[in-house]
């Protein structure tokens, strides 16, 4: 086991690169950092919410800069959070309760799935738009945004990963404008959560204070490379490494 030195400095990286990832892939830095935090050892509860924490950082540092670039579209940013925001509350819930193995075998599932979406991202996003005229496909998108309050408090991710292509496939969005739209009802989401988890006792703040100080300047650096930045290589690389994840644990579930 590392020491506190050494878990300060792997947990600034891994805040940077989380950042950086999140802000330019809009899935939220998360999804780096939850499975970082488990592998040191932590309780799922103190999983989910010291890395949500860390999102909540992350996602206010992109506000910040994509507000400034005036990429954000403010009205169904809001909407969007209005209906997240119960389903945050809830996931915080259910973290306190599920047991550490069902917790890997989901999160598993999670990172599998969002690798796999990673990969196929571009033709998956460029299907042909949804008609929004629908009521139907109104509800779905509304049920959809609950969802992600769910899996954002739950694991710790934020909810962009489902955010992102609710707001392409749905809303008609491009991804230079569902990227930032996407970080502020992440942002909104987690800081809900993230309150709710604290009012449950349960983050763990001193790797929370490291996590955010790196993901807070990753954030800024990736909202500055997301106009110029080609990422769908880096799509790629992170998509495998997410599915690299997801089978490390699913490894150790099967060594249990």
């Amino acid at each position: 086991m590392p020491n506190l030195f050494e878990i300060s400095i792997i947990l600034v990286v891994i805040g940077v690169g989380a950042g950086i990832l999140g802000s330019l892939v809009g899935i939220g830095g998360g999804i780096i950092m939850s499975p970082t935090l488990s592998f040191l050892g932590l309780a799922p509860a103190q999983v989910a919410s010291t890395s949500l924490i860390a999102v909540s950082s992350t996602s206010t540092s992109s506000v910040i800069a994509y507000a400034r670039l005036q990429k954000i579209k403010y009205n169904i940013a809001i909407k969007m959070a209005i209906f997240s925001s119960p389903g945050a509350i809830f996931g915080a819930l259910i973290s306190t309760n599920i047991a550490p193995l069902d917790f890997k075998l989901f999160f598993a599932i999670l990172l599998f799935t969002t690798g796999v979406y990673l990969l196929f991202r571009s033709s998956i996003l460029s299907e042909r738009k949804v008609r929004t005229d629908s009521r139907w496909i109104k509800i779905f998108f509304y049920c959809g945004t609950v969802g992600a309050g769910i899996i954002s408090s739950l694991f710790g991710i934020g909810g962009g990963v489902i955010f992102v292509p609710l707001l392409v496939l749905i809303n008609g969005m491009n991804m230079t404008s569902a990227v930032p739209t996407a970080q502020l009802a992440l942002m909104s989401t987690s800081l809900v959560g993230t309150i709710t988890h604290v009012i449950l006792g349960n983050p763990e703040y001193s790797f929370a204070l490291f996590l955010c100080i790196g993901s807070f300047v990753g954030a800024q650096i990736g909202s500055k490379l997301l106009a110029r930045f080609k990422d769908s290589t880096l799509a790629k690389i992170f998509a495998f490494l997410l599915i690299a994840v997801a089978i490390r644990f699913l490894l150790d579930l099967f060594n249990k």
